[in-house]
């Protein structure tokens, strides 16, 4: 037993140290830029100032243990179960439609009370997709590459996670998910015009769900000139803009953001990047960014690293997961920043939501087990 805990221990000291810093990095500054955010919020809602700091250790505290556990997990486990993590996301997409079951918030109903905890489902369906779909790009290779059975397969059963989706409605997590099994079946190997052909039907899907409903009509308007009514559907975006432009280049200082004054609803989730450029500025706001682009680079290159290493599963997840946090990071700035319509979409290690933090953290901890796996057999 000590030699097997020292074994695991030496496995803990050998995780990647490029994902560790600009995890440790994102972590530090995402914490104090939801703390900073929240504090007015949860002083008037709470009576607490630092209610949400509190428990973001919580979920801090919950997030690392569950990453402990992914890192020391082998990969081949998640390969040869993946069918059983997509039975269990379409459970958890189908528990949180039963009334008295899901928590319903603002007409949506997308969690489930576990204790203490509130759990957004969407949030480990994601990974759960990545599994089965990595999983099955290694078996079907051929089928997927050859015949169209090989790639309408997949598509069946990805529709089915969407339309679960849509039901609570996740219009977000749907877009990422989406894109997320898109981008791995693109990778591997499946034909140009069967992959074209879908991508213009599920756009054309996308810009139905806009036209026939009024609220996401109303979201692309507001969009499209957030002036032109910025005291109604042009509110949140117009906001958000002004917390940019107050921030200039240095911003106007920790803490004094006057935009978190309930000016801008969802400070503390959907606007935090706002919130942060207003305090810190352009140069605050780029080092994030950067930090992102440095994360993701470094996961794409430890799938690149294992592709190499003839480990085709491996890189399929890390591939999978470099593309739902980039995507889900680029939607959450692009709506910050006027580039997209408006869309309640946390910024990973950086918006108040155990769920999201909870699974973020996991898939680093994941994509470094894959780098020591591959650094294994690589005899280094």
């Amino acid at each position: 037993m000590s030699a097997y805990l020292q074994l695991r221990w030496e496995e803990l000291g050998r995780f990647d140290r490029h994902l560790q810093l600009l995890l440790l990095a994102l972590l530090a500054i995402g914490f104090v830029a939801m703390t900073s955010a929240s504090v007015e919020h949860a002083a008037s809602r709470y009576d607490d100032a630092f209610f949400f700091a509190k428990r973001y250790f919580f979920h801090f505290s919950l997030a690392f243990g569950l990453s402990v556990v992914m890192y020391l997990t082998p990969v081949d486990l998640w390969e040869r179960t993946g069918w059983l993590w997509l039975l269990l996301g379409f459970v958890l997409l189908a528990l949180v439609l039963i009334p008295g079951v899901g928590k319903e918030v603002n007409g949506s109903r997308r969690w489930l009370g576990v204790g203490p905890l509130t759990l957004q489902a969407s949030e480990f369906v994601k990974l759960c997709v990545i599994f089965y779909l990595a999983g099955y790009l290694v078996r079907r290779r051929d089928e997927v590459r050859q015949s169209w059975s090989g790639f309408v397969k997949p598509m069946a059963l990805l529709f089915a996670v969407t339309l679960l989706l849509m039901l609570e409605p996740d219009f977000g997590a749907t877009v990422v998910t989406a894109g997320t099994a898109f981008v791995m079946i693109f990778l591997g190997g499946v034909k140009l015009g069967q992959f074209l052909l879908v991508i213009l039907s599920c756009v054309a899907g996308a810009v139905a769900m806009v036209i026939f409903e009024p609220y996401r009509m109303k979201r692309l308007t507001a969009f499209t000139d957030p002036w032109a009514d910025q005291f109604n559907t042009g509110y949140q975006l117009t906001q958000s803009l002004i917390a940019f432009g107050r921030g200039q280049i240095s911003g106007v200082g920790l803490g004094n953001s006057v935009q978190k004054l309930f000016y801008l609803p969802e400070a503390h989730t959907d606007f935090v990047y706002a919130i942060f450029a207003e305090e810190f500025g352009i140069i605050g706001s780029l080092l994030v960014l950067a930090l992102f682009a440095g994360l993701i680079g470094r996961i794409l290159f430890i799938g690149r690293y294992a592709e190499m290493m003839g480990k085709q599963f491996h890189a399929f997840v890390a591939y999978g997961i470099a593309v739902m946090i980039s995507g889900q990071a680029f939607i959450n700035m692009g709506v910050n920043t006027g580039l997209l319509p408006t869309k309640g979409l946390t910024l990973p290690f950086f918006s108040y939501g155990g769920s999201s933090l909870i699974v973020c953290m996991a898939m680093v901890s994941l994509v470094a087990r894959i780098e020591l796996e591959c650094r294994r057999q690589d005899g280094r």
